[in-house]
């Protein structure tokens, strides 16, 4: 979409494996992508692809992933890098990691990578940090994570000057997340540390395969760095787009003299300005007197929702699945 010759994916893992050993990077996914991550990244060992069984979240895959990290190397620290971020200045981001795994060597800290705010988005988390106290290699001090904010809100965060973006990037030993998992998610450690002796062995997929889907389903954000009182934020020298959102690709793609970004499909349009739109190959749509609107086609169901409501989109793929199912999305 953004004309970059390869995918996020392959994009990510380029970008990681400019200071960690290709042999060293984990794919955690869904276990229906497993054969398309191999595709994508041919020179990968398959046993790097941890498939989950089951939607369940970012706190069980980081939980399983640290437990797999800590057991071939008890003093390894990883970083945690969601594969659809757009980051151009991969030599500041390469930076800002090594500047966290630093604190994480020396100290059982939680650190994430927070984004200055160049408007008020209320499409993004917020982490507010303690301006007066710095440390651990110049990391800030997180007071709190806010949830997605509306605009007056993030305005105001704004103003404050101590509120970043969450960008979910994260940094820390395996050694300090599973503890962290054992005293604030102590249910959630028990099912995945009964494995401990089959992970990484030929024995690890079964168990996976019965006790995954039992996980809680909940976010590492909820789940543990809300709980800790020793999360640390590090303000990113890089500029980041978060492709998770229509939006945030709007920002990024090429647009007509009208302003309107057109990721696929043939569209015949009249005053129509400022839209996202992407069709199914060969499909044509006809628009006029459209503004600021994401239209999203995927062959089964239509989008057409203000760009101003696009955090709601999540809410809307809910309920389809409840009423339609599975397929539809």
């Amino acid at each position: 979409m953004l004309g970059a010759g390869v995918s996020l994916l392959q994009k990510t893992f380029g970008r990681l494996s400019r200071f960690v050993p290709p042999s060293q990077i984990l794919i955690l996914t869904n276990a229906r992508y497993n054969d398309l991550v191999l595709e994508q990244l041919p020179q990968i060992d398959a046993s790097q692809v941890v498939a989950e069984p089951a939607m369940r979240n970012t706190a069980p895959c980081i939980l399983y992933a640290a437990l797999k990290i800590r057991k071939m190397n008890p003093d390894a620290v990883m970083v945690v890098a969601p594969s659809d971020h757009w980051i151009e200045d991969e030599a500041a981001f390469e930076a800002d990691v090594l500047q966290s795994f630093e604190a994480c060597s020396k100290a059982p800290v939680l650190c994430t990578l927070g984004i200055q705010p160049s408007f008020p988005n209320t499409g993004f988390g917020y982490i507010e940090y303690n301006p007066e106290e710095q440390d651990k290699e110049g990391l800030k001090k997180v007071q709190q994570f806010r949830e997605k904010p509306d605009y007056e809100t993030a305005r105001d965060f704004i103003r404050q000057g101590n509120f970043l973006w969450n960008a979910g990037i994260f940094m820390w030993s395996a050694s300090a997340i599973v503890e962290a998992f054992k005293s604030c998610q102590p249910t959630q450690y028990s099912l995945f540390e009964k494995g401990l002796e089959a992970f990484n062995t030929p024995k690890e997929a079964l168990f996976i395969e019965e006790n995954y889907p039992k996980a809680e389903n909940i976010s590492i954000d909820y789940a543990i760095l809300e709980q800790s009182d020793s999360v640390f934020v590090l303000p990113a020298g890089f500029d980041w787009n978060d492709l998770g959102t229509w939006g945030s690709l709007f920002d990024k793609m090429e647009k007509d003299p009208s302003g309107n970004a057109i990721v696929q499909g043939g569209i015949l349009m009249d005053g129509c300005k400022g839209n996202t739109i992407r069709l199914p190959k060969g499909k044509i749509a006809i628009l006029e007197g459209l503004s600021d609107y994401i239209v999203v086609d995927s062959g089964k169901a239509l989008l057409i929702l203000p760009k101003a409501r696009e955090q709601d989109i999540k809410q809307w793929v809910s309920r389809v699945r409840e009423e339609f199912g599975e397929d539809y999305i």
